[in-house]
């Protein structure tokens, strides 16, 4: 028996919900950075506006929540399917975790090396997401491409402020 057109809107719903909940996890500790600690750091002359974040993340952790409905919608019922959602569960809570470790202990370091294992962890979503869905992990590219320009970024803070 179907989930029927509510179930599926449902579905669709909580995924992205979860998503942006990771978001507004990780403002809880960016937040307050930002015009304070964060204003004061020497920042790579490419680093973008700080206004340009939260749009960026917002349509990032929207189209993390497509590809995780993508995903779910293929069957919980099957491993095959559970295991690369655990790598997403995985790699959202890292993503939370970095906002922590960079803006709320203020430590470029341990973001540097947090940024590098999530970057790791976003691959091997997307790569096992590619077994079950081409269109769910191609809408994580764009989170990968972020991340690796904000791994850029959180090496060059650490090199400009030491």
């Amino acid at each position: 028996m179907g989930l029927g057109r509510i179930g599926i809107y449902a579905r669709l719903i909580l995924a992205i919900a979860i998503c942006q909940m990771a978001g507004i996890a990780g403002s809880i500790f960016t937040a307050p950075a930002i015009p304070t600690w964060y204003a004061n750091l020497r920042k790579p002359d490419i680093s973008p506006p700080n206004w340009l974040f939260a749009p960026a993340w917002t349509i990032l952790y929207l189209l993390m929540g497509i590809s995780l409905f993508l995903i779910w919608n293929a069957g919980l019922d099957k491993a095959a399917i559970r295991r690369p959602m655990v790598l997403f569960g995985i790699q959202l809570v890292m993503n939370a975790i970095w906002s922590y470790l960079f803006f709320g202990l203020r430590s470029p370091s341990l973001g540097l090396i947090w940024i590098a294992a999530l970057w790791v962890s976003i691959a091997l979503t997307i790569a096992s997401f590619l077994r079950i869905s081409r269109a769910a992990a191609s809408l994580l590219i764009p989170y990968l491409l972020w991340v690796t320009f904000a791994g850029y970024l959180n090496y060059q803070i650490l090199v400009l402020n030491a």
